[in-house]
């Protein structure tokens, strides 16, 4: 007898074209066996990240009637993951979806900034409304720069800390939220992450660094870590199944491709299909 997919409620911008946010979140899931309700911050008509300036559709009513009507149907998700919010309305958007499925797994990727600086269009009131979402989660996934913000340090130049700079500050923020994972560290020719939760233990995750960088797969890789959470996996295990699997879409990315539209994962989706 087969069993009803797991279901994640995924709150985070719809770039329409470029492989970032639900655009790659989405698939992702569904290659792992895992329902994706896409519930859009906003929807543009690409990513922002250097393809000029984004046509931009967002209904300020749309998320809380969408919760109302979720509820209303009696929907359960075992997770709710929350990506790109544009600010701290979109917060409580969150917030409440949280509180309207208590025991779903709670997952926050602290989007406000990276290389060293907030991200552009952001206003500062977002960084104390995000940390309040994430002493609600269960989990949550910055990267140095956004770590920094929320623990009210100096920025890391460029973005980056060392393996135990990022693990100090994994360890600093587990007084906020119970798990903590800071994602992106270089550390010679690996790219890894540092892990910490609140019963002391702490891990180092890494794959071989790519020589390249492209947008989105950041958001590939919580997705891929959310749902290896939801197939059992222990975090450090979760993470590192994740890891590979961005370091793959990279592989599979020609030489060449235009870095700004994300990796090629249409050819690596099916290394996630679950054994039949």
């Amino acid at each position: 007898m087969q069993t009803c997919p797991k279901t994640v409620l995924c709150i985070h911008s719809l770039p329409c074209y470029g492989r970032s946010a639900l655009a790659v979140i989405v698939p992702v899931l569904s290659a792992m066996g895992v329902q994706a309700v896409a519930l859009p911050t906003a929807v543009l008509s690409t990513h922002t990240g250097g393809l000029g300036v984004p046509a931009r559709m967002a209904d300020a009513g749309f998320g809380p009637a969408a919760l109302e009507h979720y509820r209303q149907l009696g929907v359960q998700f075992d997770a709710v993951y929350a990506g790109y919010l544009a600010d701290a309305a979109q917060v409580r958007l969150v917030e409440t979806a949280f509180a309207l499925w208590p025991s779903a797994v709670k997952v926050v990727d602290p989007v406000l900034g990276d290389g060293g600086h907030m991200y552009r269009g952001l206003l500062p009131d977002l960084v104390p409304a995000m940390y309040d979402l994430c002493a609600k989660a269960d989990l949550i996934l910055p990267n140095a720069t956004e770590a920094a913000l929320l623990l009210g340090m100096p920025l890391p130049p460029g973005g980056q800390l060392t393996p135990e700079g990022a693990a100090n500050q994994a360890r600093r923020l587990c007084r906020v939220c119970p798990r903590v994972l800071v994602t992106g560290v270089v550390d010679g020719r690996s790219i890894g992450c540092a892990g910490a939760d609140r019963s002391g233990a702490a891990y180092w995750v890494k794959t071989p660094l790519q020589p390249r960088m492209f947008h989105g797969t950041g958001d590939i890789f919580a997705a891929a870590l959310i749902g290896r959470l939801l197939q059992g996996n222990v975090p450090a295990a979760a993470a590192q199944a994740a890891a590979a699997f961005v370091g793959e879409c990279i592989r599979q990315t020609p030489d060449g491709a235009d870095e700004r539209l994300g990796v090629w994962l249409e050819g690596a989706l099916p290394a996630l299909l679950p054994p039949q």
